[in-house]
């Protein structure tokens, strides 16, 4: 994959690291930094209430921060280590790879850290569903009673699961493109990448760079690397990437598994990878029963978790006592109320068009409500695949006319009510008019298929005022 080596961890003492970025990732980094004894200067973008009271807790520690500047490197500088989010073609970077200097993320930084005895890493990434198999690995790992946590994008900093005190036996890491890409010398014990879709493509620039820093989450596996059958660029990822002798390439299907692949047959989650005698042989995981809610990504994303736990030497009856256990994130396919016999399911967590398309697929018939900032998306595909399944559709948001067009071209027959306001109460009028379009055996179903920075802080405040309106909507028993 062409991914370059870079050096053993250095000798902190005196070394000069810019920190590009405050938050989650920033703070923790500089003071791990700090700690060992470089000589720390954080830039960054903003200038506001919450950066200032960070910078002074930062420089009470002896770390120069400097605010609404994150453009300039520091004279001197021998490392930058970057928050996920900067974009690759800032002027900072730029300045950096003219001066020669590497750039490292905060899970480069996290995996150059950790102790001779640290915990192994099973890596998710994905377009989407990566959280919730992270969750449900955590949760099989724990069923197996073996110490761990879910950890990285999933809102755990990887920098203080390495350096904490917790002591653990494996990780589940959620890793996102943007730190993958700032991940040169990552070597998981078996990684998955879930699924490639086109999104971010603002950030990397093109499908292909999105997909191959997906792909880095392959590079140096030592057991495993799980990939989608049905999602052929998957598997390319695998073939081409350079993982050590002995690592096996592993499939997980909706379908009946081949050997080493996982799959389900009549209702149950099999392994046919982690048997004597794959060709002949599979275990029993799970019942489909046993994954809530069973919707057939989600089955997907239990057997991509099954995989990793698996390969990490996790017993069958773990399996299946860990997805029992698991719950779902809020807003993710979560049924918020049924009223007069009209389902109301909240996953405003679908934020691109690949997540609303298995969300769509879960569900007949159905009166969809969508709409927010497309992100360069194109919604033609998703209509195709969904137009059958569609009672009506309730747009919003500030791009909503892409939807709107998409519908016009494949979807003529589809009721559409286009609500013309951006306002956060244009979530309870959405509301109102799915109930006046919805039937009895329907699912009103929130799967914007865009991001919610037009109308909302975040997706889960857009879910949150979706789940509102359903419950003012039955109060009133109106349907």
């Amino acid at each position: 994959m062409g991914i370059r080596k870079v050096s053993e961890q250095p000798d902190w003492q005196g070394k000069r690291v810019t920190v590009a970025g405050l938050g989650v990732s920033g703070v923790p980094a500089a003071r791990a930094l700090r700690a060992r004894g470089a000589v720390v200067t954080v830039v960054n973008d903003g200038d506001d209430e919450r950066s200032r009271a960070q910078a002074a807790e930062l420089e009470a520690a002896g770390i120069t921060v400097r605010l609404g500047d994150g453009a300039t490197l520091p004279t001197g500088t021998e490392l930058v280590v970057t928050a996920p989010g900067w974009q690759p073609d800032k002027p900072l970077f730029r300045a950096a790879a003219e001066a020669g200097v590497e750039i490292w993320g905060d899970v480069e930084l996290a995996w150059r850290l950790r102790g001779p005895d640290a915990a192994p890493w099973l890596a998710v990434t994905g377009t989407n569903g990566k959280t919730t198999t992270v969750r449900m690995l955590a949760s099989i790992l724990e069923a197996a009673g073996l110490k761990t946590a879910a950890v990285g994008n999933i809102g755990v900093s990887l920098l203080d699961a390495v350096l904490g005190e917790e002591k653990y036996d494996v990780l589940a890491v959620e890793l996102s493109s943007y730190q993958l890409h700032w991940a040169p010398s990552l070597r998981a014990h078996s990684g998955a990448v879930l699924n490639l879709a086109p999104d971010h493509l603002d950030w990397h620039g093109s499908m292909e760079a999105y997909a191959a820093d997906k792909g880095r989450i392959y590079e140096g596996n030592t057991v495993a690397c799980v990939y989608n059958v049905a999602d052929r660029a998957t598997e390319d990822l695998v073939r081409e990437a350079d993982v050590e002798e002995g690592c096996r390439a592993i499939g997980f299907t909706l379908g009946t598994p081949g050997p080493s692949e996982l799959g389900v047959v009549e209702g149950i989650l099999v392994d046919r990878a982690f048997v004597a005698d794959r060709q002949k042989n599979a275990q029993e995981l799970a019942e489909v029963a046993d994954v809530q809610p069973p919707a057939p990504h989600n089955i997907a994303n239990a057997l991509a978790a099954a995989a990793l736990a698996r390969a990490f030497g996790v017993a069958p009856q773990a399996v299946r006592d860990g997805l029992r256990a698991f719950r779902p994130d809020p807003h993710r396919i979560e049924l918020v109320e049924e009223i007069e016999g009209v389902a109301y399911v909240d996953d405003s967590k679908a934020t691109n068009t690949h997540a609303a398309e298995a969300s769509l697929a879960s569900y007949d018939p159905i009166v969809w409500i969508a709409g927010g900032l497309a992100k360069g998306a194109s919604f033609d595909e998703l209509v195709q695949a969904s137009a059958k399944r569609l009672r009506a559709v309730v747009l919003m948001g500030k791009e909503r006319g892409l939807i709107r067009e998409a519908l016009a071209r494949h979807a003529p027959e589809v009721p559409v009510v286009d609500l013309d306001r951006t306002d956060t109460g244009a979530m309870s009028a959405a509301v109102q008019e799915a109930a006046a379009l919805a039937r009895p055996g329907d699912t009103v179903l929130l799967a914007p298929a865009c991001a919610s920075m037009d109308m909302f802080a975040n997706y889960n405040k857009r879910g949150e005022a979706f789940a509102d309106a359903v419950r003012s909507l039955a109060a009133t028993g109106r349907a």
